[in-house]
């Protein structure tokens, strides 16, 4: 074997080296030209930039209004909480259950809504609930705790 011989692993792809000298060819500016962002260290384009031309998010107006004190609930339906009775007697309904349950996650506020039907009496435990929804437990006979 001899340096001649040697030849790249099948399957490489050769990488064009840069900055090693005036006779590789891509010596001086290593292949960046003479000047401008690009061709100095340390440069990384911000994201959504055009060239300079206006990006995308500032050319579109801007609309609309999102309160920072909104509080998010996470829903769960009467026709769940009717499911669970059928399917595993539970009675006692609260934010533990729900997330034993997979209905919701341990940090999520619930609030009981009165889409389906409820044919069970139940206790509720919640953080809200609709009017329908706390009308239809307690026609069942169950009780509503906020």
């Amino acid at each position: 074997m001899n340096l001649h011989t040697l030849k790249p692993v099948q399957g490489t792809k050769s990488k064009k080296i840069i900055g090693r000298g005036a006779g590789s060819g891509h010596g001086g500016t290593s292949t960046r030209g003479s000047k401008g962002a690009k061709s100095r260290s340390g440069y990384s384009r911000k994201i959504g930039f055009e060239g300079g031309q206006m990006p995308l998010q500032r050319r579109v107006p801007k609309f609309g209004f999102k309160s920072f004190n909104r509080v998010e609930f996470k829903a769960i339906n009467l026709s769940e909480i009717q499911r669970l009775v059928d399917k595993k007697g539970i009675t006692d309904f609260d934010n533990v259950v729900f997330v034993e349950n997979g209905l919701a996650t341990k940090n999520d506020l619930i609030k009981i809504l009165a889409n389906g039907t409820l044919t069970a009496k139940v206790n509720v435990k919640a953080q809200a609930f609709s009017a329908k929804a706390k009308e239809a437990i307690e026609a069942q006979g169950g009780t509503v705790e906020e």
